[in-house]
């Protein structure tokens, strides 16, 4: 007997679930290249805005590929594209594998656009086929709730990649041995990545022909480009992605620092863990608040709780000192899927164009980091942290805006 074809709310809670597996490899992925940087950084010896340039290079693509992406997902569709964009970073992940082994700095550099191009796939469509089959108010929670997830591939990578990857600087075992070390884990997102893949591809039934992406003619393109929401809540995404990848990326030689922790790379990079972990559970846990206390006020109350965080950690030493940059990833658990559902526009069917300019500002975890990195290499890591505290200040300002114009 055949079975019943499945209900809308059925529907939406399989992608849900299936959506949870692209936002834990986004996260897993997130955090190596982030643990990438302190090991150039530490071990190999590069300077603060040199080892920065991959943060540059995976962010920038953003920038560089958001519009040729959004024209192909408007093509084929969310479902075709997400298998896409997974299968885009299992090459890439193959690339940085082998440019990692012997294939030189440059190449490191070009392995991880290509990697960021898939990733700029799920970043537009991913992101879209949760809001445009729920409800708007449930859309942030689920938003959130994936978020936790993404947290989880962070806080695990966090753990397993400073080992791999931050160990093999002190571990001589020979040269084959630290290569298959520092390559291993990109193989395995690459793996994941191909079985993602392949269910999206064989259950793309599950997004409704209603969902399709719709072809907007020149003019409405800019008309939505142009909304107020959409362009206040791109500088505020730009901000926060800046400020969230400076500090996890240099959160490992801060805790370094002999007036900080004076531990190991290896120790250091083990307790960003937390740093992601409080993201994790700022996330599940906003998830069920955010409809409670309305989701500007939540963003409101986080981002001025980062600043006061971010200073703490300029100003004072030690464990305090520390434990307040660590802190941070707390407030950060709700801003981005707040901060995305409260820029898109009314109108789902030009959400998509929405997303690409979300999208395209990501490339705030560019400029930013490797803004920071100067400042570093002028001034000190510790008053570099300046940055990324404007950045919070920024998205304070627009949570108090949209709260003013949507009441929540």
């Amino acid at each position: 007997m055949p079975l019943a074809p499945a209900t809308g709310e059925q529907r939406a809670t399989l992608l849900f679930q299936l959506c949870i597996g692209v936002y834990f490899l986004g996260g897993f992925l997130n955090s190596l290249v982030g643990l990438l940087v302190p090991r150039l950084r530490m071990i190999e010896g590069l300077n603060h805005t040199r080892s920065l340039l991959v943060q540059f290079a995976f962010h920038s693509s953003y920038l560089l590929f958001a519009v040729p992406i959004t024209v192909l997902v408007v093509k084929f569709g969310y479902m075709r594209s997400i298998a896409a964009g997974l299968v885009v970073i299992a090459l890439g992940c193959g690339l940085l594998a082998a440019s990692l082994g012997s294939l030189g700095y440059m190449t490191v550099l070009l392995a991880l656009l290509a990697v960021a191009g898939g990733v700029t796939f799920l970043q537009i469509a991913a992101n879209i086929v949760v809001p445009v089959v729920e409800p708007a108010r449930r859309a942030v929670s689920r938003l959130t709730l994936l978020q936790g997830f993404n947290s989880l591939g962070t806080v695990l990578a966090s753990l397993a990649g400073s080992t791999l990857l931050l160990g093999t600087g002190r571990q001589r075992s020979g040269a084959l041995a630290d290569h298959i070390r520092v390559v291993l884990p990109f193989l395995a997102v690459a793996l994941v990545a191909l079985v993602l893949a392949a269910a999206f591809i064989s259950r793309r039934d599950l997004l409704p022909a209603s969902s399709t992406p719709r072809r907007v003619p020149l003019p409405g393109i800019v008309a939505v480009l142009s909304n107020r929401r959409l362009l206040a809540g791109g500088g505020a995404m730009f901000a926060y992605v800046g400020a969230e990848v400076t500090i996890g990326t240099l959160l490992v030689e801060y805790l370094a620092m002999p007036d900080i922790l004076d531990v190991s790379p290896v120790a250091a990079g083990q307790l960003v863990g937390l740093y992601w972990t409080g993201a994790l559970i700022g996330r599940l846990v906003g998830a069920r608040y955010l409809t409670r206390y309305g989701a500007t006020t939540m963003l409101l109350g986080c981002a001025m709780v980062a600043v006061g965080l971010v200073a703490v950690a300029i100003g004072l030493q030690g464990p305090v000192a520390a434990a307040a940059l660590l802190a941070v990833g707390l407030c950060n658990a709700i801003m981005y899927p707040t901060i995305f559902a409260l820029s898109l526009p009314d109108d789902h069917s030009t959400a998509t164009y929405a997303s690409m300019l979300l999208c395209m500002v990501v490339v705030g975890g560019a400029i930013i980091p490797l803004l920071t990195g100067v400042v570093a290499d002028a001034a000190g890591l510790r008053m570099s942290f300046m940055l990324p505290g404007v950045c919070y200040i920024v998205i304070a300002a627009f949570a108090r805006w949209r709260h003013r114009t949507w009441g929540l």
